[in-house]
């Protein structure tokens, strides 16, 4: 099969897929080909995880990283997806997955641990550790567990033997029975590909000899590949401090962060003690055995307990990065890291949308702003891409999209549950006024007729992004109307790229933006709006199409308009976000299935409600407009005000249709 992909100098190039989905690339690879133009640090994007830990130490910076284990349910890998978007908005430098054998942790189920870090990688944009350990595992399954993970973006891996399955550890025929088995492997098979960490044990691993044969073993693990370590929890920052010194003394010298456990109810610490076989210190157990059935009051007294163990290890100077036991909670770790100044929500972004952490994404800096709402979408269906666009989004005939009929997998459903959506949208649509009413109460943030606050659309899954409420009044008259506007930019003329809102890439750059908007609206609508752009030309290029395909343009049909650009120092202009003809044509698809997929399913299947979406699906247009005149105020609004004003005004009975001379 021939498709066309985009290649890094950002024209398109042909490859054939064989029958395994491997693919040949006719040009160069996009190592060797692409420039890179991207306005974000090169190094934050496609250096390897323990060069990033090196220069953070280095530079004095203080750092975290995050630890999650696979949910057990669909449900819940939709959480946890949701919790990694809001946890990697504070800045870790990396989170890891854990491995648990009875998990099924390899396959492709969406709750394995595979899948979990594939997704953070991928979709999420974080970089990833993926836990393997050794139990119950040949070699041969292990090679195939680590080929998929490099197949899949991970290149980092937590090389551990893991827990015994019965009481006592049992030896695994043509397997591995400790961790530097492992990390030996991973060198032998895969080279440097991979970045490893091993654990560390600040009282001695339960089963060693002793403290000091436990550190000798530790040493033979880094001596054999590791890059860094990762400790078991433990109490008091002396202990690891002391464990810290005890492995400089005897040679290790890579990075080692300190795992710590924010104790967040009784049970959970018990358990916890349980499985890695610790002794809680007396000083702790005296406060939480009074209170062990107040579930707030622990988290409290664990939340301050971790940050002034914290404190101590950072001010130490021998501490720069701290690892976070999540147990898939948020609250208790959020709160330790603001406490200590390490939680940093940059509302600033590397680019105006989502970046994937995949390391043969790591050029790309150019997407069509259709997709804004929906990163992850979009980095599904270019996932077989073989080069990403750099630089610039070259001509295209045929990008290639996938087709996205999977709108069930768990990182592309909505967060939110079916009754939730009800009450967002309406357990009974009377009329079509009646969708108008969702997208203006999502607009507005004002509770629906029922009550209920509108916190997402099928196209927009998070609640409107600060530089959109810029256009809140705006958008809030169109949508009463009729306009159902699910993508919008002001225009911006050099504001600083530092600015809260509207700002993107490193600090000392300018930013610029056209004017952008799209909406579904009725034919009726367009008929009007049609004939009020003829004054706009060219100031005014449009896209409107219908889900039959029926396309009405005045732009050229090959070439994408640059709707969002930025100048730096010392760089070339990055222009991220364009307006593309041909993709704009497979995001039509998307945009128009969303209406039955997401909104019309909710409802029996011949239900009046049902018959509404499926109404506006089958018969409104999808248009996009933009303004290319961006220093000046944007005329978009004077288009729709234009449009509305020729519907209102009723038809002359003496004209006899002709424009006159």
């Amino acid at each position: 099969m021939v498709n066309q992909v985009p290649r890094g100098d950002g024209s398109w190039q042909s490859f054939k897929s064989d029958s395994s989905g491997a693919s040949t690339s006719g040009g160069d690879s996009s190592k060797d080909s692409s420039r890179c133009s991207t306005p974000v640090l090169e190094a934050d994007r496609s250096d390897r995880l323990r060069d990033k830990m090196r220069r953070r130490t280095e530079s004095g910076d203080r750092w975290f990283s995050l630890e999650f284990f696979p949910p057990r349910t669909a449900s819940g890998a939709v959480n946890l997806i949701s919790r990694f978007d809001r946890m990697g908005s504070g800045g870790p430098l990396f989170i890891d997955i854990t491995w648990h054998p009875a998990g099924d942790p390899g396959s492709d189920k969406e709750t394995s641990s595979m899948m979990i870090a594939s997704t953070a990688v991928n979709y999420c944009g974080l970089e990833s550790v993926l836990h393997l350990t050794c139990c119950n595992q040949t070699t041969h399954k292990i090679t195939g567990y680590l080929e998929k993970a490099k197949r899949l973006g991970l290149k980092n891996i937590m090389a551990l033997r893991g827990d015994p399955v019965g009481a006592d550890w049992e030896e695994e025929e043509e397997g591995f029975n400790y961790a530097i088995d492992l990390v030996k492997h991973i060198r032998s098979e895969f080279d440097d590909y991979f970045d490893i960490c091993v654990a560390g044990y600040p009282t001695g691993h339960p089963e060693a000899g002793s403290y000091e044969e436990d550190l000798q073993h530790l040493k033979e693990k880094v001596d054999a590949g590791a890059d860094f370590v990762i400790t078991q929890l433990f109490f008091r920052a002396d202990t690891f401090l002391k464990f810290l010194d005890d492995c400089r003394a005897i040679g290790i010298t890579c990075p080692i962060l300190p795992g710590i456990f924010p104790i967040q109810g009784y049970q959970s610490l018990r358990q916890l003690v349980k499985l890695s076989k610790l002794e809680v210190p007396e000083e702790i157990t005296k406060v939480i055995e009074p209170i062990k059935d107040n579930d707030a009051a622990i988290r409290n007294y664990g939340i301050q307990q971790a940050v002034q163990m914290c404190r101590v290890l950072l001010d130490s100077g021998k501490v720069s990065g701290l690892h976070f036991y999540t147990l898939n909670r948020e609250v208790a770790t959020m709160e330790v890291l603001r406490q200590l100044g390490l939680w940093t929500e940059d509302p600033r972004r590397p680019l105006p949308w989502a970046v994937s952490a995949h390391p043969k994404r790591r050029v790309e800096d150019v997407r069509p702003i259709f997709w804004a709402s929906r990163p992850k979408s979009y980095i599904y269906r270019t996932q077989d891409w073989d080069e990403f666009p750099n630089g610039r989004w070259g001509n295209s005939s045929s990008p290639a999209f996938g087709e996205l009929n999977d709108y069930y997998l768990f990182y592309l459903k909505s967060k939110s549950t079916k009754d939730a959506l009800l009450q967002m949208w309406g357990d009974e649509l009377m009329n079509e006024q009646s969708v108008y009413e969702v997208f203006t109460c999502y607009i507005t943030a004002q509770p629906n007729h029922r009550g209920h606050k509108v916190m997402c659309l099928p196209w927009n899954d998070e609640p409107l992004a600060p530089e959109t409420n810029l256009l809140k009044e705006e958008l809030e008259k169109v949508n009463r109307r009729g306009v159902l506007t699910i993508n919008s930019q002001p225009n911006i003329n050099g504001k600083p790229s530092t600015d809260p809102i509207v700002g993107w890439g490193p600090a000392g750059g300018y930013v610029f933006q056209k004017a952008y908007l799209e909406f579904f609206t009725s034919s009726e609508n367009v008929t009007a709006l049609l004939q009020v752009l003829k004054k706009y030309e060219p100031r005014v290029n449009y896209h409107i199409v219908n889900v039959h395909g029926q396309n009405r343009t005045n732009a050229h049909d090959m070439q994408p308009n640059a709707v969002t650009w930025g100048i730096f120092p010392g760089r070339e202009i990055v222009q991220p976000t364009v307006v593309d003809p041909v993709s704009f044509m497979y995001w039509k698809d998307e945009a128009f299935a969303l209406w039955i997929e997401q909104w019309g399913k909710l409802y029996e299947e011949e239900s009046p409600s049902r018959m509404i979406i499926k109404y506006i699906h089958d018969n409104y247009f999808l248009v996009n407009l933009v303004d290319n005149d961006f220093p000046l105020d944007s005329c978009l609004w004077q288009v729709i005000d234009d449009m509305f004003e020729l519907l209102d005004t009723p038809p002359d009975p003496l004209s006899d249709g002709t424009a006159s001379e």
